[in-house]
């Protein structure tokens, strides 16, 4: 393939450092279009908007909408012309399989794979804990060249490698770039939870341990998790397909043998 003619998105917003540090690195290797959110609409999801307003920008358009409304937006009718849908990069960490679902970022990056795009979603990790709001936590355009050069890296090289024929979509997690080079290592979705929440008489309030943890180096996710890949300061790349499958179940169908219809709710 000549270089391919990119889609890139977020959700931390078309203004955001991140977003300009994967510009510039993804220009490089491809026809980059930005198709971004106007303002921030970070662990939205998936949600989708019936109608949105799009304004053009210094990088492509900017849209009133959430980052699934960009890609569907962006595909359908903006630049329909699209070989790789990039996420990114996000500001802080979207890591483990319970935050995949969560993630406006990685969110777009599952839109994508409807349409038979690959995609690549790319977040940085800052070590944070979770008092700390990441909507309050300066990163520079500097703090992403690790997460740049990755995905520079990928979106170049993995149509030739085959690596979407065998996955949709890369999650892509990177430490930030005080912390040195770093290796690539190939992961998997970390099952580790560690959410609570305490009831305050008229509140509630809800609270992910794993962040101190983190942060403290303290974690049990072993080797060949994403977590433990960022933690030990390597980018974690993990290839996967988008939600959501589904498996034969004997049980199951024993059980739809047995319903009656007839039967009084």
């Amino acid at each position: 393939m000549d270089q391919p003619a990119i889609l890139l998105t977020n959700d931390d917003g078309i203004d955001s450092a991140g977003l300009h540090a994967i510009y510039e690195g993804l220009s490089a290797v491809g026809d980059v279009t930005v198709v971004a959110p106007a303002s921030d609409q970070s662990a939205v999801g998936r949600a989708i908007s019936h109608e949105v307003s799009v304004r053009e920008h210094d990088l492509g358009y900017a849209v009133e909408g959430t980052p699934t409304d960009c890609v569907v937006a962006g595909l359908e009718a903006l630049v329909p012309e699209t070989d790789l849908v990039v996420a990114g990069c996000n500001r802080g960490a979207n890591l483990g399989a319970y935050v995949l679902g969560r993630s406006g970022t990685v969110s777009a990056a599952v839109e994508a794979t409807f349409f038979d795009v690959p995609a690549i979603a790319v977040s940085m990790y800052i070590p944070v804990r979770e008092d700390a709001a990441f909507t309050d936590i300066e990163a520079n355009g500097d703090s992403y060249g690790e997460a740049v050069r990755a995905t520079r890296y990928l979106a170049d090289h993995a149509f030739e490698a085959g690596v979407f024929e065998q996955c949709d979509y890369l999650n892509v997690n990177a430490p930030v770039a005080e912390w040195g080079a770093a290796d690539i290592e190939i992961t998997r979705p970390s099952r580790l939870y560690e959410m609570d929440a305490v009831y305050n008489g008229d509140s509630v309030t809800l609270h992910d341990r794993i962040w101190e943890r983190m942060a403290d180096g303290d974690i049990p996710d072993p080797d060949g998790t994403d977590r433990r890949a960022v933690v030990d300061g390597r980018v974690s790349v993990s290839p996967l397909t988008a939600p959501h499958t589904t498996e034969h179940h004997d049980s199951l169908d024993a059980l739809a043998e047995t319903y009656d219809p007839e039967d009084s709710p």
